[in-house]
């Protein structure tokens, strides 16, 4: 359940679908074929979702013998097919295989377990020791990565534009956390409370990627994906925090499409209302609020941003403004009135966006 009363199973991929219909237009059938696969599948999916939401999401059982505290990973591989979860290749505490996608789908999920305990005392994503169930190589050229509502999934991609998606681990951190944001705020996913479904889950899983480097605000990239594009694509990763609109401009995808500041809030009915492209200007009044204050984002920044989060008080039809809001109230009640309601006040002053 919610903080809000509701259970909405919501499927969030990594790879936006504005993306996806610009590769499906490529001339080259080596790209336009997998993009096109990945948008049927993920219509599919979408479907599923929504009739899950319908006949209720089916719940998912405590281990026996599990320990609070402590992550209870279960991987399993799809070899190449899409009934999930498929088999199962490895379970919590068992040795590395021989399989890097395996191992490193494993270490993502312990990495975003880690950092929701030791940062915010989070025990799982639902905060009761919930499960964390993946699964890998998933169909044939699949181009993305997503949460369903009840596990993660991660394609191989095509080799052509995307790599393996179990490569940076901030995609494991970002799905991962839509299932923190399904069990708490349980944001709609569409306009702008889509737009901070969307930025929340990069906030957590730059900060996923922060924490297992050890990295502070300075020495971070404040990319999004960065590593999962091939090496013919012009571009770093599908989102930058630190400079929306920067992360590709590429001749096959076209150019990166994100606002950094609602002076270019973008107005579509795509992309359930542009939810991936708009979700740059809450990331980057983030990126501004950590790096303003330095250190280690996750001790403060991030901090209030998973308070506003979990408090209870956000809408899931929350807008901008309210969300903004709501950071400056929770910076003020956890800091006081120092550094930390400044930094958060101006970060979304410079942004555009106003707090009430």
């Amino acid at each position: 359940m919610t903080t809000n009363g509701g259970f909405q199973p919501v499927f969030c991929t990594i790879v936006p679908p504005h993306v996806l219909d610009r590769l499906a237009q490529a001339e080259d059938p080596a790209l336009a074929g997998p993009a096109r696969r990945t948008l049927q599948r993920d219509a599919y999916e979408r479907t599923q979702r929504r009739l899950t939401t319908v006949v209720g999401a089916a719940a998912v059982a405590p281990l026996a013998g599990a320990e609070p505290g402590k992550p209870h990973r279960t991987l399993h591989d799809a070899r190449h097919r899409t009934v999930l979860p498929g088999a199962k290749v490895r379970g919590e505490g068992e040795k590395p295989g021989k399989d890097a996608t395996v191992n490193r789908a494993y270490a993502g999920l312990g990495a975003t377990f880690e950092l929701f305990l030791k940062a915010f005392s989070r025990d799982s994503i639902d905060g009761s020791g919930l499960p964390l169930v993946a699964t890998v190589h998933y169909d044939r050229d699949y181009n993305n990565a997503f949460w369903n509502g009840e596990q993660m999934v991660f394609g191989d991609g095509d080799g052509e534009i995307f790599l393996d998606f179990t490569l940076p681990i901030d995609v494991i951190g970002h799905e991962l956390a839509h299932g923190v944001t399904q069990y708490t705020a349980n944001l709609a996913y569409f306009g702008q409370s889509g737009a901070l479904n969307e930025s929340v889950s990069d906030v957590f899983g730059s900060l996923i990627k922060q924490y297992t480097l050890g990295q502070t605000a300075a020495d971070a990239d404040w990319l999004i994906g960065a590593g999962l594009l091939a090496p013919r694509v012009t571009g770093v990763a599908l989102r930058s925090m630190k400079e929306p609109g920067t992360a590709y401009d590429d001749d096959v995808l076209g150019k990166d499409p994100q606002p950094a500041t609602m002076d270019d809030y973008v107005h579509t009915g795509r992309d359930n209302g542009g939810v991936h492209i708009n979700s740059g200007i809450p990331n980057h009044a983030f990126y501004l609020a950590a790096t303003t204050l330095g250190g280690h984002a996750w001790e403060r920044a991030g901090q209030v941003w998973y308070d506003v989060l979990t408090g209870g008080e956000l809408a899931e039809d929350a807008q901008f403004t309210d969300f903004a809001t709501l950071t400056v109230k929770a910076a003020r009640e956890r800091f006081g009135e120092g550094e930390e309601l400044l930094a958060v006040s101006k970060a979304w002053e410079r942004v555009g966006v106003p707090t009430l």
